[in-house]
């Protein structure tokens, strides 16, 4: 089912995607890999020393993902390395990374706040269950298709960490911009069930 959506993404949003749900997302995203999410976790870390532990709520959460250099709440967090923008252009070849090089690092953010991370393949067991505790999503966007879908990225913008080159946080803005909805909110996996009903077809 094809649905469009606008940033940011909240859990009214995320309650009404399913696994296997063709979506389009418009409004601003965040483009971050693991160089970037491993400075992530040196800014936390460091915050997490100052906390006494009176400020381990809701509240002292919220501050804590105040130190990132983004606002982290219902943000939507593309996994993407791009290529050089040509001229006229606001960025190049924009296609997905390996989401599995955040692994490490995503359950941490979503708990903070984050409610969207697009990329491709497979997740471990402990991102799907920060997913489903957190009322996330996981989207995969087309592998190879970067060309494609630089198209529907309509600003880009830096952020912070500009010496990573092309692993630097940016902002984008971007309209329907198309992504499948891999594994949803109540931990259904696409990946999974695709499978399954593939071998039920054979």
């Amino acid at each position: 089912m094809d649905k469009h959506i606008a940033t940011p993404i909240t859990a009214e949003v995320t309650k009404e995607l399913h696994a296997g749900d063709y979506v389009y997302i418009s409004g601003t995203i965040y483009v971050a890999r693991d160089a970037a999410h491993k400075r992530f976790m040196e800014v936390l870390d460091k915050a997490e020393e100052q906390f006494v532990p009176e400020q381990q709520n809701e509240a002292g959460r919220n501050k804590l993902a105040d130190v990132l250099p983004f606002p982290l709440e219902n943000a939507a967090v593309y996994y993407m390395g791009p290529s050089p923008a040509r001229e006229g252009r606001p960025i190049g070849s924009a296609g997905p990374t390996t989401a599995s090089r955040m692994d490490k690092y995503a359950p941490r953010l979503l708990d903070l706040g984050q409610k969207a991370m697009i990329g491709k393949g497979k997740r471990t067991q402990a991102v799907i269950d920060a997913i489903v505790r957190n009322q996330a999503v996981y989207f995969a966007a087309v592998g190879g298709a970067g060309a494609l879908l630089s198209k529907c990225i309509k600003k880009s913008d830096l952020v912070c960490y500009g010496d990573l080159g092309a692993e630097a946080v940016l902002k984008l803005e971007v309209e329907d911009f198309p992504v499948v909805v891999v594994i949803d909110c109540e931990g259904n996996n696409l990946y999974e069930t695709a499978v399954k009903k593939y071998a039920q077809e054979t």
